[in-house]
């Protein structure tokens, strides 16, 4: 083919497509669409292979490149070095966090007394172990069970307090129950108070049945109980087996702690501080006095780890006061100390009422019956406050371990604070006064404005308002909780 044949077909290659035929093969038998396709050859690409190790070795040692490794290697140090000295500074500058006291389960949150099993459920201790789960609700953390050995009247020789009494069940039903509570986490004390029906819990003997707490200790420990508790230590400490029986419980076991607990039944701070040096327990229960006495509170304080006070409300008969139950709900979980409930405490029983009516709670009452609604309402809102302050007792440091600082005390109000570290404050007030009080709160730690965290005034002190602190204001038969940061 010659160039001019070459030229005529370029040109026939750039006619219009829609001259070109619509198929067509190719010399070769391949389709075409009317287009011819040209294969232009790909350009050469150039790659870059980089340096050779003697070139940059031989670049590497120039002085420029010397100078500029070593600046980096200078700023990375100081760089270094500068982070260094500036965590230190604000280690030494910032509030050291202060230690966490040495505290016991029996510590950590309220304990819960069931004196009669039958009167608390109908089964016994098959009817205690059915009710764990509402201790759990209720925060609880330890049980103080009993008496539940046989006592007759004035017979010492017939004093058996190493066996159950066949009214609220049996050994089965005892270890039943101690296994099921402590995989709840709820530790048992036994109440071993000799003649619990009579005037005279010692039997007018207690140098004989002192003998007998000595046996009987060793064999509930054995049987898988966490403590012993024991009643007006007043008499059984002077005796010569009581410091056998301090003996048993200074020789735990390393897997769990048991405690020895006792009460007194006066307030007196002398009294109690006498009783506390002399019979070494891990726990003296007190009642509080009605209304509280806040200077013998805090000399008990100023003496005494708040780690073996214990405060009990008393039964409800022995309360003087018509204050409202919350008062002394709120007042037992924020001063120092554990506080110790009784059965039916949390609604608020009233003497000769049955804790049965507890579980009837959970019935709805009668839509007719406008007065037994209202009582329940009222019954279920303060197991609603105490469970509330259960709460708030079981995780808060400074109503744990708190520092104790008294504001205001008078002869129907009070107010305090509860302080720990760099954790939020706790601020107590209440009035059981039938007038209206007002607070002049003074303290270096006290802000402006706190938080109500808890009352009973909720039409003047709503729950999580910010009330003034500088004239706190409180009605007839009222308390409040309040709270706030710590400022530094």
């Amino acid at each position: 083919m010659n160039k001019e044949d070459d030229m005529r077909e370029v040109e026939l290659n750039e006619m219009d497509q829609e001259k070109q035929p619509m198929t067509g093969e190719t010399p070769t038998g391949t389709e075409k669409n009317g287009c011819v396709k040209v294969k232009v050859p790909e350009d050469t690409e150039v790659k870059f292979t980089g340096l050779s190790k003697e070139e940059l070795m031989k670049v590497a040692g120039t002085a420029g490149w010397v100078r500029t490794r070593w600046a980096l290697l200078v700023l990375f140090w100081l760089g270094w070095v500068g982070m260094l000295a500036g965590a230190i500074v604000i280690i030494v500058q910032a509030p050291r966090c202060k230690p966490i006291p040495e505290m016991n389960w029996w510590n950590e949150g309220l304990l819960y007394q069931i004196s009669d099993v039958n009167e608390f459920s109908k089964n016994g201790m098959k009817g205690v172990e059915e009710k764990l789960d509402y201790l759990t609700q209720m925060k609880v953390k330890g049980l103080i069970l009993g008496p539940i050995h046989t006592v007759d009247a004035d017979q010492l020789d017939t004093l058996d307090l190493v066996s159950v009494k066949s009214a609220v069940g049996t050994e089965n039903d005892l270890k039943s129950l101690l296994e099921q509570a402590h995989k709840k986490g709820i530790p048992i004390v036994l109440n071993l108070t000799p003649s619990y029906d009579k005037a005279s819990v010692w039997l007018n003997n207690v140098t004989a049945v002192a003998e007998k707490i000595k046996d009987a200790c060793t064999h509930w420990l054995e049987k898988g109980f966490d403590g012993i508790f024991l009643p007006d230590l007043r008499n059984i400490k002077t005796t010569k087996s009581w410091q056998s029986i301090q003996a048993i419980f200074n020789k735990t076991e390393e897997t769990k702690q048991v405690a020895l607990m006792g009460s007194v039944t006066s307030f007196s701070a002398d009294e109690v501080s006498l009783v506390l040096n002399r019979s070494g327990v891990d726990l003296l229960l007190t009642e509080l006095s009605d209304p509280p006495e806040t200077g013998e509170l805090k000399k008990l304080y100023s003496s005494h780890p708040q780690t073996i006070l214990g405060w009990s409300l008393g039964s409800p008969a022995s309360r003087t006061t018509a204050a409202p139950v919350r008062l002394f709900q709120m007042l037992l979980f924020t001063v120092p100390g554990t506080p110790v409930f009784s059965a039916g405490d949390e609604v608020g029983l009233k003497a000769g009422e049955k804790p049965q009516i507890m579980w009837d709670l959970e019935n709805p009452a009668e839509e007719k019956n406008t007065a037994a609604k209202t009582l329940q309402e009222e019954r279920i809102a303060v197991r609603d406050f105490f469970k509330t302050l259960s709460d708030l007792r079981g995780k808060e440091r400074s109503l744990l371990h708190g520092e104790y600082i008294s504001l205001h005390s008078s002869a129907t109000s009070l107010a305090f604070l509860r302080l720990w570290d760099q954790s939020s404050r706790y601020l107590t007030a209440m009035n059981w006064g039938n007038d209206p009080v007002t607070m002049i709160l003074s303290n270096s730690d006290l802000p402006a404005q706190a938080q109500v965290r808890l009352t009973t005034d909720a039409v003047n002190l709503a729950v999580d308002s910010m009330v003034s602190l500088e004239k706190l204001q409180l009605g007839p038969k009222q308390a409040v909780l309040l709270s706030y940061p710590y400022a530094g």
